[in-house]
């Protein structure tokens, strides 16, 4: 693939910068794959490199930590989605909380199910409108967060959770002393993903725990649908990763992997083949597999079980969830 220029800045709200890998390699850079805004339609053209050294995968150019907003519409699908209805605020009975909670774990498809641990101190980076913090709240976790989006995060405040307004990578200390750190398919959004690592291993406390989900590269999908792939999403991500290249990066931030386990869903091979319909001209069923993807609720769960379980065994569902321990 030729190296293509773009460093014309697709709006005038918006600058790129060029970036080099974080982890300090000076290898080259192999241009991987040239891909547009899918989830808003906002414009311009985004080119992933691949790093000669680490193999590690990143946009570039990309739009500046300043201006990157612009692709974070308000209506930006995580924000709306982690909203609070009134009822996930409400008490269930002692056994439909069982039932509810073994159901959960049994259709966990996001792997967010926290192992056995007693509760303590939680700070969730990206928490965008608060679903999670609520969630854990509600198990005896005392939460933070941090958020990017102002919006966002005024309606996590408006719950009564502590949240900071801000990049992760530059956020004031916290109260510190977390027992858990998680992160939902946010590290992949960090301008600077080892100085956010290092942040957090300073506010954790010694042998406290790091949870993240982010796509996986690794996993077939991705050379399949190449820019058509779901989880691609430039350039809201501005890295990309597969187990190895994550690891490496884990450890420079000071983390210790500690276990992967590989999300039962099929989202990202649904969505991916909506988008080829879609520029195929099938505008319909490309708009109904995305959608089913991301929110076919009960029925698309139980539709993908078998199906998810099996690639996830095989670590081919395109994404993982990772726990790590501060070194």
């Amino acid at each position: 693939m030729k190296h293509v220029d773009l460093s014309a800045a697709p709006d005038p709200r918006v600058t790129l910068e060029h970036v080099n890998c974080p982890l300090g390699c000076d290898d080259g850079d192999v241009p991987v794959l040239t891909g547009r805004d899918r989830i808003s339609n906002l414009p311009g053209q985004f080119q992933v490199l691949r790093c000669g050294g680490c193999g590690l995968l990143r946009t570039s150019p990309r739009p500046s930590p300043q201006t990157i907003g612009f692709y974070y519409p308000e209506d930006y699908g995580p924000y709306v989605d982690t909203r609070i209805s009134s009822a996930g605020r409400g008490c269930l009975p002692a056994l439909r909380q069982r039932m509810v909670a073994l159901g959960q774990r049994l259709f966990d498809t996001k792997a967010h199910a926290i192992p056995a641990m007693p509760a303590g101190r939680m700070l969730e980076i990206g928490c965008a409108s608060g679903s999670y913090l609520n969630k854990m709240a509600s198990e005896g976790w005392e939460v933070e967060g941090i958020e990017f989006s102002a919006a966002a995060a005024a309606a996590a405040r408006a719950q009564g959770f502590a949240v900071h307004v801000g990049p992760v990578e530059t956020a004031d200390r916290p109260n510190g002393g977390y027992d858990l750190v998680v992160g939902w398919m946010v590290l992949e959004h960090l301008h600077d993903p080892v100085g956010a690592l290092r942040n957090l291993a300073r506010w954790t406390r010694p042998g406290g725990m790091l949870a993240i989900s982010v796509p996986n590269t690794g996993a077939a999908e991705f050379r399949l649908f190449g820019s058509r792939w779901y989880a691609l999403q430039l350039p809201n991500h501005l890295f990309h990763f597969d187990r190895r290249t994550l690891t490496v990066l884990l450890e420079a931030g000071g983390w210790e992997m500690v276990r992967v386990q590989h999300q039962r869903t099929l989202a990202n091979a649904l969505g991916s083949l909506g988008y080829v319909a879609q520029d195929r001209g099938y505008k319909r069923l490309g708009q109904w597999l995305i959608d089913f993807a991301e929110r076919g609720g009960r029925f698309g769960a139980l539709a993908q079980f078998l199906p998810a379980l099996v690639l996830a065994a095989l670590g081919q569902t395109g994404r993982m969830t990772v726990w790590a321990q501060r070194r």
